[in-house]
């Protein structure tokens, strides 16, 4: 077995997009794969090109580092887009392996950056401000006069405009979210960000209700919308509204089922 590191017979190895100084020469390799059936010897094969390629793609992540993803992560997912050019890479296509998985592995790292980390949705568009926000935010930070670089300092050097600036910026927020479990200011409160994050009110659940027996409750008479209003607002005993309306405990209960079953009634009738 020739190794993927050891000089041999290598059509691709004169062909452009090599880098002799850094790029391992694997053509005898390649060769080798496409002849070999799966089993232990091609898989061994294959970790070995692995091995001897995974400085590149390392070298190709760290053009992606300072961007809201970790160094490590970064690495494995070059090495991922490694893993799926070595799968698709046909050494009699005419093309350096170093030429054909360089678009490959790039094109798995911005996947990821378009696609898992974002926290929130963010459309197509948001997402290419963000990228030409940041871009000029790093050229510009490089220059002097611009320790403190402003909406106004991103515009002109882009040419874009206040807002999409502006919704550049605010793309850049989305990549993380932050726990509900974070605490408020630093005094010692045990007050959390869930504190501040409204419930749904159960009342809501409540309104068609109201309004279906507003109607019904206009149209009784003043006592019996007195007796109602004693019992189901303020939640007083039947005993202690006979006393205030000066009427039986008994009348009190008889009024009240005929009240609401009147309400229920006209809440239920056809609209007119």
């Amino acid at each position: 077995m020739t190794s993927p590191t050891t000089p041999g017979r290598n059509p691709a190895s004169a062909r452009p997009g090599r880098h002799p100084q850094l790029d391992p020469d694997t053509g005898a390799a390649f060769d080798e794969l496409a002849t070999l059936p799966d089993g232990p010897h091609r898989k061994r094969l294959r970790e070995e090109i692995v091995c001897a390629w995974l400085p590149m793609a390392h070298r190709l992540a760290r053009r992606y580092s300072g961007r809201g993803e970790s160094d490590e992560d970064l690495r494995q997912v070059a090495a991922l887009g490694l893993l799926k050019a070595i799968d698709r890479f046909d050494p009699q296509a005419g093309t350096a392996f170093g030429a054909f998985a360089v678009p490959t592995i790039i094109g798995e790292i911005k996947r990821h950056f378009r696609d898992d980390l974002w926290a929130v949705h963010v459309p197509r568009r948001a997402q290419e401000l963000r990228a030409q926000v940041h871009r000029a935010r790093v050229e510009l930070s490089v220059r002097p006069g611009h320790e403190a670089i402003t909406v106004q300092d991103v515009a002109a050097h882009t040419g874009m405009s206040y807002d999409d600036v502006l919704i550049g910026l605010d793309a850049q927020k989305t990549f993380t979210a932050l726990s509900l479990e974070r605490p408020l200011g630093g005094d010692g409160t045990q007050q959390t960000l869930g504190d501040l994050v409204g419930q749904e009110d159960p009342a809501l659940g409540l309104v068609d209700d109201r309004e279906a027996a507003a109607p019904g409750l206009r149209m009784l008479p003043e006592r019996e919308r007195r007796i109602l209003y004693l019992r189901f607002f303020m939640g007083l005993t039947q005993s202690e509204i006979a006393s205030r309306v000066g009427v039986s405990q008994m009348h009190v209960s008889r009024l009240l089922r005929r009240s609401c079953d009147y309400v229920r009634e006209q809440a239920l009738a056809p609209q007119r």
